[in-house]
Formats: C-alpha cells, sequence, structure tokens
C-alpha cells in the first residue's frame, strides 16, 4: 500500500515566485557559511507556502543536493575541500541518522532541543575564542579519522531526531575540535551533505513527501547565488567570517529556544 499524498499548494505565480527567492536566500547563506540551507528554506516553505513540516523538510532535503554540489565546486576551486573526511563524516551521517530516527520516539524531544541550544551557545562563545587561521588543514591519521566518523554519527543522530543540518554541527567542529581553517570546514561540510542528501530524498520520494517541482526551483535558484557566497566567504577576514557565523547560529538556537518552549508540559 503506497504512502497517503500529501497535500499540495497550487503551483501558481506566487508559488513559483515564492520558490525563486527562498532558493537565492538559501543558497547564499549555503555558500557563505558551508551549511545546506534547511533552515531558510523549511521555515519559509512552511509560512509562504504553506507546506506541512513533513513536505518541507523533504523538499528542502532535494533542493540541497544540486546547492551543495555547486558549494563545494566552488571551494575546490581555492583547495578548500577535505574530500577523504568528508567522505567519513558522510559514512558517519548515514548510520547516525538511522539511529537518530529510531530514538526518536523513546526520548523527549524538548529535552533535547534544550541541549541542542545549549550546545548552540557554547559554540557561539568559541567562535568568539578560536580563530582558526587560514593555512590550517584537516590532517588525516588513524585518530583523527576516527574521530570524525564519530562526530558523522553524532551529526546524523541530531539530524534523524531534530532535524539539524549537518552545517551547523560539522563546521564549527571542525574549526574549534580540529583546529580546521574555516574554508576547509565549510567546503568540507557541503560535500558531507551530497551523499546523505541524496539517500534521504530516495525515501522521502518513496513516501512521497517531496514536491518535486518546488525542490527544482529552489535548487536551481539556489545554484545562481552559492558560489557568490562562498566567494564572500573567502573575502571576509576570519574573525568577521566567524561573528556572523555565530550571528546566523544564534538564529538557529532561539528558534530551537521557541519551539522547545511551545513543546514544554503543560501543566494539567
Amino acid at each position: 500500500m503506497s504512502a497517503p499524498e500529501t497535500a499540495r499548494p497550487p503551483h501558481d505565480a506566487r508559488f513559483y515566485l515564492a520558490c525563486i527567492g527562498i532558493g537565492l536566500l538559501a543558497g547564499l547563506l549555503s555558500g557563505l557559511f558551508g551549511v545546506g540551507g534547511g533552515t531558510v528554506i523549511v521555515p519559509f516553505l512552511v509560512l509562504l507556502l504553506r507546506f506541512d513540516q513533513r513536505l518541507a523538510a523533504g523538499t528542502s532535503l532535494a533542493a540541497i543536493v544540486p546547492t551543495a554540489a555547486v558549494g563545494v565546486i566552488s571551494y575546490a576551486v581555492h583547495g578548500s575541500v577535505a574530500w577523504i573526511p568528508a567522505l567519513l563524516l558522510a559514512a558517519g551521517a548515514v548510520v547516525g541518522a538511522q539511529l537518530g530516527t529510531w530514538l526518536l520516539p523513546r526520548l523527549s524531544l524538548t529535552v533535547l532541543r534544550w541541549a541542542f541550544v545549549g550546545f548552540l551557545v557554547a559554540v557561539i562563545v568559541s567562535l568568539f575564542v578560536v580563530i582558526p587561521s587560514r593555512d590550517s588543514e584537516l590532517s588525516l591519521t588513524l585518530l583523527s579519522g576516527a574521530a570524525l566518523v564519530v562526530l558523522g554519527v553524532v551529526t546524523g543522530i541530531l539530524s534523524g531526531l531534530i532535524g539539524v543540518g549537518g552545517g551547523i554541527i560539522v563546521v564549527p567542529a571542525l574549526m574549534v575540535l580540529f583546529g580546521t581553517s574555516d574554508l576547509v570546514a565549510k567546503g568540507t561540510s557541503l560535500l558531507m551533505m551530497i551523499p546523505t542528501a541524496v539517500s534521504g530524498t530516495i525515501g522521502n520520494v518513496r513516501r512521497r513527501n517531496v514536491d518535486l517541482v518546488a525542490a527544482a526551483i529552489v535548487g536551481v535558484a539556489a545554484c545562481t547565488t552559492t558560489a557568490l557566497g562562498a566567494w564572500a566567504a573567502v573575502l571576509l577576514d576570519p574573525f568577521v567570517a566567524n561573528v556572523l557565523f555565530a550571528a546566523y547560529l544564534l538564529v538557529i538556537a532561539v528558534q530551537m529556544a521557541l519551539r522547545a518552549w511551545r513543546g514544554r508540559p503543560r501543566p494539567t
């Protein structure tokens, strides 16, 4: 028996314009910060086009594939992609996402959200303390390789549990824990997202949780600004880049805190 069809908004002029605008903004932030853009795509699809949360998440994940691919190329031109570490992260993330979806009904979502808010606050503080050199590289050893797989698993678990994109976790972790250049962290994060997003999109298409027209328009529009964001990231001073990324994370932390507050147990 096939999955029920999720209600979709009409594909009128407003729909197309909204998808283009969402894509342009998501692509810019994706290239600038090394994130997938889902933190922009999902809420705007819900607010502007009345997508339900499941359809918005599935559509966002599909749109991320071409966006991340263009971002990887843009960073690779500057030699800012660690290819093997990205594959190790992706392998861990694929496994972790399965664990996250298995744990989801067994854990308190509100507690998880507050814990993630605490994590983001700690990351924001660290971004003002740790400013990696642009010359820093991600050296691969047996120990660091194992640590990257663990980081990928943790990222995948959190993605499966609370729907956050990998870049929000991977980029600051590579900078703070591995001492990686901010550019290498962003390029590597984008590469890690591609196999993870492809895997998730295949499952979402089977469950009819993707508006393929919206995903295509958002993805193509995002591709036009991703390279611009990556170019801006190269020009920015590392400290300024950290400040901007911290501001972006603060917005995500506030959103997550609001969700946690609304989902708190009510007194009877």
